[in-house]
């Protein structure tokens, strides 16, 4: 099965900010313009060749996100064979026990979470009753803990390692730490082979080649490719644009010495097991 793990919507004017836009083409591959204005029928059809996807907003008051939870939940309520939705909460802003609340009254099978848009440390106390609210009724949490775009984003909340202790406190809490965080990958990828129920995506990660050849050999180095998942990050980039990505991931080899993926690990990443991985296998 084709798992998209990574993918978000929203509309836009009204959900994001026009800075945070200004913020994305400033910063995109080429200087290109981003059509970031992603309603759930635009989703649908880019999500065409993937069986199913897990779709996101994310609530981010300091970076200019505001994606309503209901909005994510009539979209997977309407199509519920192929849509997982999670919810998003902005632990600083947000009152966390309603919203918590809130997420499981609409059925949203995950949360996300992205500190570096939300000017908050990943450790911070809400964020921890954050962590033990989706521990106890088993919720995945997709976390951008990485770079970003984002101008006055801080670097300081984004550093991976930085979840260590979240692992350790909440031992039972399913986590994807997004992109691999870039561009700490070794920290992504020793943290992921640490903790059991610590996993990682490499979504949007294709258009950096080089990185993203040493990040996959470094992670068969550390066998852990059976913990990295199949993501897009659509709409900055699609599900068939990381499978190209993926299946091209050797061309650097040609003529050294230097190591290879094999087809069958390309295939396997592309074919992640998402869903066993994140306890999804109902949706």
């Amino acid at each position: 099965m084709l798992v998209d793990c990574h993918s978000h919507v929203w509309a836009y004017p009204g959900h994001i900010s026009d800075a945070f836009v200004n913020d994305a083409n400033a910063r995109s591959r080429g200087g290109m313009k981003l059509d970031l204005n992603i309603p759930p029928e635009k989703h649908l059809q880019a999500m065409a060749g993937v069986d199913k996807v897990i779709v996101f907003g994310l609530r981010a008051q300091y970076s200019g996100l505001s994606v309503p939870n209901q909005y994510i939940s009539e979209y997977s309520a309407k199509y519920p064979d192929k849509v997982i939705g999670f919810g998003a909460i902005d632990p600083g802003v947000d009152p966390i026990g309603e919203t918590l609340d809130e997420i499981v009254r609409l059925k949203l099978r995950g949360v996300k979470l992205g500190p570096i848009y939300q000017n908050i440390h990943p450790t911070d106390p809400r964020m921890m009753r954050v962590y033990a609210f989706c521990e106890a009724n088993r919720l995945p949490i997709m976390i951008h803990q990485g770079a970003t775009f984002v101008r006055t984003g801080p670097l300081k909340y984004a550093l991976p390692i930085q979840l260590e202790d979240v692992a350790i406190a909440f031992p039972e809490l399913k986590m994807i730490i997004a992109h691999l965080g870039h561009p700490w990958i070794a920290e992504t990828i020793v943290l992921i082979r640490k903790h059991p129920n610590l996993f990682s995506d490499i979504s949007a990660l294709h258009y950096r080649p080089w990185q993203f050849y040493n990040a996959l050999i470094l992670a068969k180095e550390y066998g852990v490719l059976d913990k990295i998942l199949f993501g897009s990050d659509y709409p900055f980039t699609t599900p068939e644009a990381q499978m190209e990505g993926l299946r091209n991931i050797n061309h650097f080899t040609e003529g050294t010495n230097l190591p290879r993926l094999t087809p069958a690990e390309i295939e396997g990443l592309i074919y992640s097991p998402t869903l066993k991985c994140l306890g999804l296998e109902s949706a």
